[in-house]
């Protein structure tokens, strides 16, 4: 049966996907998809390709209809509303804890060696807020190397994706092909969109092989970096408290909307 619900899905992955500091493999933890994501990539290249191509086309069509889409209002809600977004999405993450300490049964499966994974994989996500990029201009003619950087930059980024808590937008911005990026999407240059589609797509593949070995064999010590990663991202999210009366009252209506968004797709989505 295809899992059309999927695109909806797919649409807040391709949404998060674009926010620097946010990771669509996060929102996959969110939706509490994020096993079934991973099992569904390397299952593609079995004898079942086509049980798990009903789950992966309609997540597919959600992330690309929302990168083309929601792009410009992404970009347009971080260039007006910085921390009353970024407030959004801690609430989402930090509302989604409880249900991700539950699926990985921490009460009864972690001992004092999964809580130092976690505290390895907070760290390092945390360490990314120490990281000030700067925003670069688009490159305009583009040679082959730079076609190269481009294809390397989208294999980095895309294993950051399928990785809760590190934002392969982020690291595009530190490599600093970002606005290189998001304007080849937004003004349709197909030869960016092959080369860094082509990078994404193999990177996908390459990571989920190497996630799915770690928690087929180790799935508590997996679940405690995942957790960490999650916590680490908190971190690098918050955008500290600044602006006036009116927007602090703004910011906390965010964060309480993502922890609702995060309690209700938890009530719907970890049945």
């Amino acid at each position: 049966m295809w899992e059309w619900k999927n695109i909806y899905r797919g649409m807040m992955m391709g949404a998060s996907d674009v926010v620097p500091g946010v990771s669509g493999g996060t929102i996959a933890v969110v939706l509490g998809i994020y096993d079934r994501l991973i099992e569904a990539i390397n299952g593609f290249f079995s004898k079942e390709w086509k049980r798990h191509l009903k789950f992966l086309l309609p997540l597919g069509i959600g992330v690309v209809t929302s990168i083309l889409l929601l792009a410009n209002v992404i970009e347009w809600l971080f260039d007006h509303y910085p921390a009353q977004t970024k407030f959004f999405f801690l609430g989402l993450i930090i509302g989604v804890l409880p249900f991700l300490s539950k699926k990985a049964e921490m009460k009864y499966n972690f001992r004092m060696k999964h809580y130092v994974l976690m505290l390895i994989g907070a760290l390092v996500v945390s360490s990314l807020a120490f990281f000030q990029p700067e925003e670069s201009e688009a490159i305009g003619n583009l040679s082959s190397g730079m076609y190269l950087l481009l294809f390397f930059s989208g294999m980095i980024a895309s294993s950051a994706m399928i990785l809760p808590g590190i934002s392969g937008s982020f690291l595009l911005l530190i490599i600093g092909v970002y606005t290189t990026v998001i304007e080849g999407v937004s003004n349709l240059q197909l030869d960016v969109i092959a080369v860094v589609g082509a990078g994404i797509a193999i990177g996908i593949v390459v990571m989920s092989k190497i996630v799915k070995y770690f928690l087929d064999h180790y799935t508590s010590g997996t679940y405690a970096v995942i957790i960490g990663l999650v916590l680490g991202s908190v971190v690098v999210i918050y955008p500290g408290l600044s602006g006036n009366a009116t927007m602090l009252f703004v910011s906390v209506l965010a964060f309480l909307g993502g922890l609702f968004a995060a309690w209700g797709l938890g009530r719907v989505e970890y049945k």
